[in-house]
């Protein structure tokens, strides 16, 4: 075998590794990094009760997830059902958790920047909802959605607040979240953990 046939075969081969290695290693963009941040909970409905609360972001809803519910939210009087199935169906994006408890599947998150270089998070799921309340069908049955707001600045620290216990609807044409409790729990001191 010639030199020149042993090096258009090593080409070939190495081209052939390159071009497989494409198309099977998944694009990894900033914007699907996986994210963790920590933060301080008040919650001041039931008198002054405070958590740590843990979330991690593994990947951030895509456009197309982001305008299917938003389709579902102002094409409908009373889309609480059909989103939370919408919700319930779509892959999980990353959890929620305090230190003493299981974590909950986050199912969107979406961020937007701010003027500042900082950045707006939300994050939405469809909220535990326990055999007792699921058998009684209180009130608080229509409300199953948890929405996290956050606003962070460019060193990624910040405030927010989290609506437990929401029931989404559109009202003169706005969407409007209304929140069972009295007031939503404020989410303070959040920081991205390192």
């Amino acid at each position: 075998m010639t030199f020149r046939a042993i090096h258009r075969r090593t080409l070939a081969v190495a081209t052939a590794l390159i071009a497989g290695a494409i198309v099977i290693t998944p694009q990894v963009s900033a914007q699907n990094a996986k994210e963790s941040f920590t933060g301080f909970a008040i919650n001041m409905n039931s008198g002054p009760r405070t958590a740590v609360v843990d979330f991690t972001i593994e990947r951030w809803s895509t456009d197309t997830e982001r305008e299917s519910l938003l389709e579902i939210i102002t094409s409908e009087k009373n889309p609480t059902d059909k989103l939370l199935r919408a919700l319930q169906k779509m892959p999980k994006v990353g959890y929620i958790r305090t230190p003493n408890t299981l974590a909950w599947d986050l199912r969107y998150a979406h961020q937007t920047p701010l003027p500042d270089g900082g950045r707006r998070i939300v994050l939405g799921t469809d909220r535990p909802i326990g055999f007792a309340e699921a058998r009684n069908q209180p009130r608080t049955i229509d409300y199953p959605f948890t929405i996290v707001e956050i606003r962070l600045d460019k060193d990624d620290k910040g405030e927010g607040k989290i609506l437990a216990g929401t029931k989404i609807y559109v009202e003169n044409k706005q969407i409007v979240l209304e929140n069972y409790g009295q007031q939503p729990v404020r989410f303070n001191e959040i920081r991205r953990l390192k």
